[in-house]
């Protein structure tokens, strides 16, 4: 396994921990290589993300998946922003990170950490297909996260704060 944190700052040469609202004490994030797609987008991009785990049922990954692994939904308004974003990818190191959630590929690190390299991702929708996800582009996210909410799916939802309005 290997870790990465994405960012659109292209200098950083050590991550100070930072105070977080999901841990007690300062952390450094980091997400692992299974789990890189769903943050290969614009930081505040709305995403519903999905794959079938040890629980799902058949029926939930005939009518999400059918024959997808892993899928990203955005909103059309940000398809354009995806198309023209721009990332760097920091290596991190495995060393002084713990895992914070293995179903979403958090790592967290309670000190400082030094990158190993950077990388810099200019065409992201190439790059989320590179890891074999599926990108889907919808006018609304709204229907598609309550359903997947509901479902017996593995699922992230992120930055659904930045979504368009319920219709």
């Amino acid at each position: 396994m290997r870790l990465f944190h994405l960012s659109d700052d292209p200098g950083i040469a050590r991550f100070e921990p930072r105070p977080s609202a999901y841990t007690a004490e300062p952390v450094v994030w980091a997400i692992s290589d299974q789990r890189i797609a769903n943050y290969l987008l614009p930081r505040d991009c709305p995403r519903v993300c999905f794959r079938a785990g040890a629980e799902s049922l058949g029926a939930d990954i005939e009518r999400f998946l059918d024959d997808e692994t892993v899928v990203i939904a955005i909103e059309e308004d940000w398809a354009e922003r995806l198309r023209a974003g721009k990332l760097h990818r920091y290596a991190m190191p495995n060393d002084g990170f713990v895992l914070q959630d293995e179903s979403a590929g958090y790592w967290v690190s309670y000190g400082a950490i030094e990158p190993m390299g950077v990388e810099v991702l200019d065409d992201l929708p190439g790059a989320i297909a590179a890891e074999g996800v599926t990108l889907k582009v919808l006018p609304s996210l709204w229907e598609l996260h309550d359903a997947v909410k509901e479902s017996s799916l593995v699922f992230s939802m992120i930055r659904m704060r930045n979504a368009g309005a319920r219709s």
